[in-house]
């Protein structure tokens, strides 16, 4: 059945079917990783919600889970200062930390919040993120974990959003240029 905002998609990048073979694949590498530990989940809302979900289930170790919302865009630009709009609600000091992201593209909003979470005093802080579009990067940070890559190209789908659209497409796509520029 054809979702009714497929009519903004330009072309599919990642399918579901290979959404959830690099989901599998990061999940396996963190399983590994973390044998025997017991890693805190920091999942980025609003974007990263859908992969986080599917991730966690795919581990095969135990974990806990906290949630944080940062922000460091309006519309499709990235203002570059982070805003921590709802923060953790657990002590990490000591703990193994992986940031749970959607895509990281100017890096920026990762960077800050990477360098927020190390003055807690972690054991360590980790990135795992579903896509990473490093044409787009600003700042100095890498993902440890990393799903796949996009061009310099708007995509939507699969939690990442438009204006807080798009979120719910199975699959992850480029969002057509006339829905977002105001030509």
């Amino acid at each position: 059945m054809k979702h009714e905002l497929q009519q903004d998609i330009q072309k599919v990048i990642y399918s579901p079917r290979r959404i959830a073979g690099m989901v599998k694949k990061v999940g396996s590498e963190l399983s590994h990783d973390y044998a025997g530990k017991c890693p805190l989940m920091v999942v980025v809302l609003k974007g990263s919600a859908v992969f986080a979900a599917d991730l966690i289930r795919s581990l095969t170790i135990d974990c806990e889970v906290d949630f944080m919302v940062v922000s460091s865009y309006v519309g499709t630009q990235s203002v570059g200062q982070i805003q921590v709009v709802q923060d953790l609600r657990t002590d990490i000091a000591g703990r193994d930390v992986v940031i749970v992201e959607d895509i990281i593209d100017s890096g920026v909003t990762l960077f800050s919040l990477k360098k927020l979470l190390k003055e807690r005093e972690p054991n360590s802080v980790k990135i795992c993120t579903l896509l990473d579009k490093p044409s787009g990067r600003k700042a100095e940070i890498t993902a440890d974990y990393v799903g796949g890559t996009v061009g310099n190209e708007f995509i939507v789908g699969y939690g990442l959003d438009y204006n807080e659209k798009y979120r719910n497409l199975p699959f992850v796509g480029v969002l057509k240029e006339s829905v977002y520029s105001h030509k």
